[in-house]
């Protein structure tokens, strides 16, 4: 009997034991350590947001201040008489320089020398008598505080003033020209006669620069967080300043300027509140981790030193498994451990002596079943032969009947083959043809028999009376004309051998084939059942007879053996008829 051994994998109880106690480490571990970085991520968190709140008040008073300044020099030029005159005043070109030089250019560079930033003052005038100043651009970037007096004309046209004038807007902050280009922003207002608030005598523009009115905050960016200076009350944004990797995700923190419609508003990146956490997070996890490694050496130590003997215990179970019946446990103390080796030790003997009986009675029923088997076919064919005879004496043919008798006495001398169930395959066709050979004596030469044979299977060995049944199954059920044409081939593909009878008689139905194969004695076919059956009980499941048969057109009986030029060993005796069921 061929024993099957297993042999898996296992994880020791041991060991076992050690994932619960791993998996407390690993939660009080990853506890402490989520508690203290959440508790300084807090603490960064607020430490950070103060200081840029702080920063941001500071700056936002800066800008209140300074655009408030502005405010007052427009208001100081706005309400100023002497200014209002020299504007309306009227004469040659050489009083008008005078008056230029001497009432409106010291109102214009007073303001420049007490603002601490570099602004920049035009004063657009609607007066022709009044020239304009040369000088640079007031488009450029504002590098220095300096004025400008230019003529209502070089501002009529523009785009920005004409939109003021549609709005009935004035004094007012916005961008104009190239004031968005340089992170400029200006205050625009109209100049009116005071005894005449609609008359129109002027425009006042002062420009500065957003970084002085932002300060220091104004590098922000280059720090990791964004700024935007923007006016709530258009949603326009006069300045954006975000670093390259600004995330997704960041904390706003605005200021209103007072008396303004404008804000500050800094985007600070959760990545810059946590930066210095990280550095914490990633100590508290390497010592977490490292905490959490001395204790699985300790829990491995501990486990390895309490699992020797239940070791011991699993590798004698593995013997067992692998057909060692004969070893036994030998453990001392007074615990668990030795009880289980005394139990284990009484079932191995139990077991080893079950297991031999057990295979004796298999192997015993196994003979019988082919015995059996084998007892079934030979008088089966016998009766037939006998009739056949019985009927050729009756009519008086004599030597048909001697014929039939010597053929009759050589099939049955190769049948019986000394009381051997393996014959060689060369002996099988013998026997095959000697049954022919009996057949021609009844049917003349009424059928024609085509046998092929590859040389180098002749002298394997097989079960003997495997042909002759679906031979005769050939005369009995298939013969439905005047001739009939037999082929018997036998030859290895791979590492089987291959056997078909093939016929040209009338063919059958599938539900004949099946209980050809798997019908009882009442199915007309009892010996293919019974070839089948020893086949499969002989090698195994995988072996056995393949019937394919088109009704008119024949049958084709294929019997699939494995190829072995010597005696096929004892197979499982639960092996058939597992795969049986």
């Amino acid at each position: 009997m061929k024993r099957l051994s297993f042999t898996s994998r296992y994880m020791p109880f041991t060991y076992k034991m050690m994932i619960p106690y791993l998996l407390l480490v690993l939660v009080t571990d990853a506890a402490i350590g989520y508690a203290s970085y959440t508790m300084l991520v807090k603490s960064r968190t607020e430490v950070a947001q103060t200081g840029i709140r702080s920063a941001l008040e500071q700056t936002r008073n800066n800008a209140e201040y300074r655009m408030a300044e502005i405010q007052r020099i427009s208001d100081q030029l706005f309400g100023s008489l002497p200014f209002q005159r020299a504007l309306t005043k009227h004469g040659d070109r050489l009083t008008m320089y005078l008056t230029v030089i001497d009432e409106v250019v010291p109102m214009l560079q007073a303001p420049l020398e007490l603002f601490g930033s570099p602004i920049r003052l035009t004063l657009y005038t609607t007066n022709p008598d009044i020239g304009e100043s040369s000088g640079s651009s007031d488009t450029g970037p504002i590098t220095k505080s300096d004025y400008f007096i230019l003529s209502f004309s070089a501002l009529q046209s523009s785009p920005w003033f004409q939109k003021l004038q549609s709005d009935q807007a004035d004094n007012l902050w916005f961008q104009a020209d190239m004031d968005r280009e340089h992170d400029n922003v200006a205050l625009f207002r109209k100049l009116v006669l005071l005894t005449d608030n609609r008359t129109v005598i002027g425009y006042i523009k002062i420009t500065v620069s957003l970084d002085s009115l932002l300060g220091n905050i104004i590098k922000y960016p280059e720090q990791g967080l964004g700024l935007r200076f923007y006016d709530q009350r258009t949603g326009q944004t006069l300045l954006e300043r975000l670093p390259g990797d600004m995330d997704d995700t960041f904390l706003n923190l605005r200021e209103v300027i007072e008396g303004t419609t404008f804000a500050i508003e800094v985007r600070v990146p959760l990545d810059y509140l946590n930066k210095d956490a990280k550095r914490l997070q990633v100590t508290i996890g390497l010592i977490c981790a490292a905490s959490f490694v001395v204790m699985g050496i300790i829990g491995f130590i501990i486990a390895t030193l309490s699992g020797r003997r239940m070791k011991r215990i699993v590798s004698f179970i593995r013997y067992f498994q692998d057909g060692k019946l004969d070893r036994r446990i030998s453990v001392s103390g007074n615990d668990e451990f030795e009880l289980i080796a005394r139990s284990f030790n009484r079932m191995a003997s139990s077991i080893k002596q079950l297991i031999q009986d057990v295979y004796s009675q298999g192997v015993q029923k196994k003979q019988a079943e082919l015995e059996a088997l084998q007892a079934q076919i030979n008088p089966h064919f016998l009766y037939n032969t006998l009739s056949t005879i019985s009927s050729l004496s009756n009519l008086g043919k004599t030597r048909e009947v001697t014929e039939m008798v010597k053929l009759l006495s050589r099939f049955y001398r190769l049948t019986l083959n000394e009381g051997q169930v393996l014959i060689p395959l060369e002996k099988e066709l013998d026997q095959v043809g000697a049954y022919l050979d009996i057949q021609k004596v009844k049917y003349a030469d009424a059928f024609q028999v085509f046998i092929e044979m590859d040389p180098e299977v002749k002298d394997v060995q097989i079960i003997k009376l495997l042909l002759q049944p679906f031979v005769e199954n050939v005369f009995k059920h298939a013969w439905f004309g005047d001739t009939i044409a037999i082929r018997i081939t036998a030859k290895r593909v791979g590492e089987r051998l291959e056997l078909k009878v093939i016929d040209t008689g009338i063919g059958m139905r599938p539900d004949t084939v099946d209980k050809a194969l798997h019908g009882g004695a009442q199915s007309n076919a009892y010996g293919l059942k019974n070839v089948n059956e020893r086949i499969k009980l002989r090698y195994g499941a995988d072996y056995g007879v393949q019937i394919a048969s088109i009704f008119g057109g024949g049958t084709t009986v294929h019997i699939i053996l494995p190829f072995r030029m010597d005696a096929f060993p004892e197979v499982d005796v639960t092996d058939y008829s597992r795969n049986k069921t």
